[in-house]
């Protein structure tokens, strides 16, 4: 059974930075690609970034469009944390940011991922 906790959120100017983070059981790396989604009030979730890991430090990414160049998915192995850097920051990305694992792979499909955390709150004040 695979447990993500997400914790980091907050409430920040635009134009800031916020560092989410998603804990995971021990051992997820070597199965799931771990992905983000946000869901806004009134919107559908959607994929923010995702990445698998090769080995510790080769790993394949992707981003939507909205937020390439601005968010950064990375991990610490030691600490089996997943973050998501999140720079200059837009009211647009206030939303509700939760992490999820796949076994499919590098998905950007919500129906792809069978773990899912509780999610964690981003507002950003225009």
């Amino acid at each position: 059974q695979v447990q993500l906790v997400e914790s980091g959120g907050g409430l920040v100017q635009a134009g800031s930075s916020l560092r989410l983070s998603c804990a995971c059981s021990d051992g997820t790396f070597r199965t799931y690609a771990i992905g983000w989604f946000r869901q806004a009030p009134g919107k559908e979730r959607e994929f923010v970034a995702v990445a698998t890991w090769i080995t510790t430090s080769a790993y394949f990414t992707d981003y939507a469009d909205s937020v390439k160049g601005r968010f950064t998915i990375s991990r610490d192995s030691a600490k089996n944390t997943v973050y998501l850097q999140m720079d200059k920051l837009k009211p647009e990305d206030t939303a509700l940011y939760f992490c999820a694992a796949s076994s499919v792979g590098r998905s950007v499909r919500r129906i792809d991922y069978e773990y899912w955390g509780q999610g964690t709150q981003v507002t950003v004040s225009s």
